[in-house]
């Protein structure tokens, strides 16, 4: 999910050179397809921290909770920190904290410890969000201002490359068949300890591997002469008073639900895949077996991206947002109330519409807002945090009633962005404001 935050056209330093600004990108890129592939992992690690600790499904979801919520809390300060040191330092300590969350994976998998695995996904988070704040800004300003959109669509489709690759590292995560639950259950303490810390130890190397590639990533970002962005435009006090309060605008204030509702949809289904898949009604498949149809759910993802910007050109954002809502809650919807192929095949197909509501949500949320398009992002952007609650919630309803009928949630998400896209993304005009400007 790239998003950026800023509102107005930024210069970048004299010297510049087309050739140095492709370089930039192709480096930034990198960042976009780390974040991706870090994040998508979680959905590996949720069935196999579920099945090593026995936890129900609101226990192993703190993965997704712990991790989503850093958006929410660490966003903020991350800005402020671009603010102080600019965006290169920002990138370095960003990936360095990545790089402290993916060691912390090795005393979490020695222990075996739930608890430190959640609090190596906290770090690994913080650090993801100070790179997000950084990257997609830059990105934005990185070239010519007209070239911008295509500049970011770019990143966005290397960062679902990401999400689209890294569930393909569950085969080695996967790779030891976990014993059946009453097996478990039934054997002695140090028997247990044993299982788990063999289990646990397949977490090892991958996440080894992984603080290595960034820790390089990060010397290569330090020590590259990236262009030098300069102070960007401010917005005056007396353009904010006379563009009035934010909280007026009702499109926006939908976006930010729309946003909400959105990545916890997709989290979510992301999420529970495996387990869903691996349920005898479904697909009746290993842990190892589904992970492969994860990884088909976010290819198509990226794939929706490139047909997405194709279609953009010739249909309104919020028609295409209404329509691919629809047909999104529909397939959710098929695959709860079928069994089998029909039910893998419905919800892997979810991915391609998914992959182009961020974008088109994002875009219709900040229109003609002129002097508060700043504030405005903000909002969206802590909306982020919809990851973390909405498949908490989820979670306790698929302990409550079932995770075949848990999936109602997302369908209730993907109705409401059907509804944003034809009606709610529409701006009201606002008398006196400045909204134009």
């Amino acid at each position: 999910m790239a998003i950026s935050s800023v509102s107005k056209p930024v210069s970048v330093a004299p010297g510049g050179t087309n050739q140095s600004y492709g370089s930039a990108m192709a480096i930034v890129t990198t960042l976009f397809f780390m974040w991706g592939f870090l994040t998508s992992l979680n959905d590996i690690l949720i069935p196999h921290l579920k099945a090593i600790f026995d936890l129900n499904y609101a226990e192993a979801l703190l993965v997704q909770f712990a991790f989503f919520s850093c958006y929410f809390i660490f966003a903020v300060p991350a800005g402020k920190m671009v603010e102080w040191i600019g965006y290169k330092k920002t990138m370095v300590i960003g990936l360095c904290t990545m790089a402290v969350g993916a060691l912390m994976f090795f005393p979490a998998a020695s222990a075996p410890s739930f608890k430190l695995f959640i609090t190596a996904l906290i770090v690994l988070a913080t650090g993801i969000t100070v790179l997000q704040v950084s990257a997609n800004p830059y990105v934005s300003v990185l070239g010519k201002p007209e070239t911008a959109s295509s500049r970011l669509n770019l990143t966005q489709a290397f960062n679902s490359l990401g999400t689209a690759l890294a569930p393909l590292l569950g085969i080695v995560i996967l790779s030891a068949a976990p014993m059946a639950m009453e097996q478990i259950r039934k054997m002695t303490p140090d028997a247990l300890q044993a299982y788990r810390l063999h289990e646990a130890s397949s977490v090892k190397v991958p996440y080894l591997g992984i603080a290595l590639a960034l820790s390089v990533l990060a010397i290569v970002i330090a020590r590259f002469k990236l262009p030098v962005i300069q102070g960007g435009e401010h917005v005056s006090a007396e353009e904010l008073k006379a563009a009035g309060s934010i909280w007026k605008r009702k499109h926006l204030l939908l976006g930010v639900v729309g946003i909400f509702v959105y990545v916890g949809a997709e989290v979510s289904i992301g999420s529970f895949i495996i387990n869903y898949l691996s349920q005898p009604d479904t697909g009746n498949m290993s842990a190892k077996q589904a992970s492969t149809f994860l990884s088909a759910y976010w290819t198509l993802a990226m794939c929706g991206r490139f047909i997405g910007a194709w279609i953009l050109q010739k249909i309104k954002a919020g028609k295409l947002l209404g329509f691919v809502g629809l047909v999104a809650g529909v397939l959710v919807l098929t695959s709860m109330l079928s069994f089998g192929w029909l039910a893998v095949g419905t919800i892997v197909l979810v991915g391609l519409f998914n992959s182009v509501m961020f974008p088109s949500i994002f875009t219709l949320g900040i229109a003609e807002l002129g002097p508060l398009t700043g504030e405005g992002s903000g909002l969206l952007i802590a909306a982020i945090v919809g990851g973390a609650i909405i498949p908490e919630l989820q979670a306790m309803m698929a302990d409550k009633i079932g995770l075949h009928h848990a999936f109602i949630l997302p369908v209730l998400c993907y109705a409401f962005i059907a509804y944003y896209g034809f009606k709610g993304s529409k701006p009201v005009p606002q008398p006196n404001s400045l909204a134009s400007i």
